[in-house]
């Protein structure tokens, strides 16, 4: 069984990281995808704002998801290179969505896009791009 076939199955609990952040699978498709996650005060720094790794790791996560959606049986990926730009911070018990999409997929390599939102749309938290290899 495949990775996808887990998140389709199992939804959170096919991931560990999912299961350790609170994260929920949304939507996926087509090379896009979405997770949510609620803000905890066990992510937050020391002046109360979502640590800045938490943004990276849950874009990252739905860039995977989103390249999952493209990928041949057999296939994995890894990251390679990642950047994100903090545009906003966010406190505990708020709600974040992250969003996802695939720019380019070649044979080897595998360019994405992708922000952190607030829950309702209204503003854009930080945005990514990423480069991962598939092996």
């Amino acid at each position: 069984m495949s990775y996808l076939d887990d998140v389709i199955n199992s939804g959170q609990k096919a991931n560990p990281f999912f299961c350790l952040m609170g994260i929920e699978p949304k939507k996926w498709g087509e090379g896009k995808a979405s997770l949510m996650m609620t803000v905890r005060p066990d992510m937050t720094n020391g002046e109360g704002w979502l640590q800045g790794g938490m943004y990276t790791s849950l874009v990252d996560e739905a860039m995977a998801l989103a390249i999952y959606t493209l990928l041949e049986d057999g296939q994995m990926i890894a990251t390679i290179s990642c950047t994100t730009t903090f545009l906003r911070g966010v406190r505990a018990r708020e709600c974040v969505v992250a969003e996802a999409w695939v720019v380019r997929k070649g044979r080897q390599i595998i360019f994405t896009e992708g922000r952190v939102c607030s829950a309702d749309a209204k503003y854009e938290l930080a945005r990514c791009s990423a480069s991962f290899t598939v092996r």
